[in-house]
């Protein structure tokens, strides 16, 4: 497995990480201090931000669980890879795409999100 391909399998489980410090520990672990995240719905810089976008995806979709929909494609500093937010098993509710740069440090400085597939109402 390529190092990208752990940074991403570790970036997904923070958004899988319910205990705020525990997941705080893994932000800081794959984030650069100031890492841009925007997405469709949130733009926000620093972990703390993102933190706390993770935390409101969690009470809006409790139970779902962030897992890779694909391979990761990487070059240089950038990749790319699709996720699936579902039960675990079964169909998928949110299919998104995200495309990340990657600091010289090797943590994520920047992701930009698209959603694909989302259920009505969100």
């Amino acid at each position: 497995m390529s190092d990208t391909f752990e940074l991403i399998q570790r970036y997904l489980a923070a958004w899988n990480e319910t205990d705020p410090p525990t997941r705080q520990a893994i932000l800081a672990e794959v984030l650069t201090d100031d890492a841009m995240y925007t997405d469709p719905l949130v733009s926000v810089q620093g972990r703390d931000g993102l933190d706390a976008t993770i935390a409101a995806v969690q009470a809006q979709f409790g139970g779902l669980f962030f897992s890779l929909g694909g391979a990761v494609d990487a070059h240089h500093h950038i990749a790319r890879f699709t996720w699936h937010l579902g039960p675990g098993s079964g169909e998928p509710m949110v299919i998104g795409f995200d495309v990340v740069a990657i600091g010289d440090d090797g943590r994520i400085s920047q992701v930009l999100g698209f959603l694909d597939v989302v259920p009505a109402g969100v």
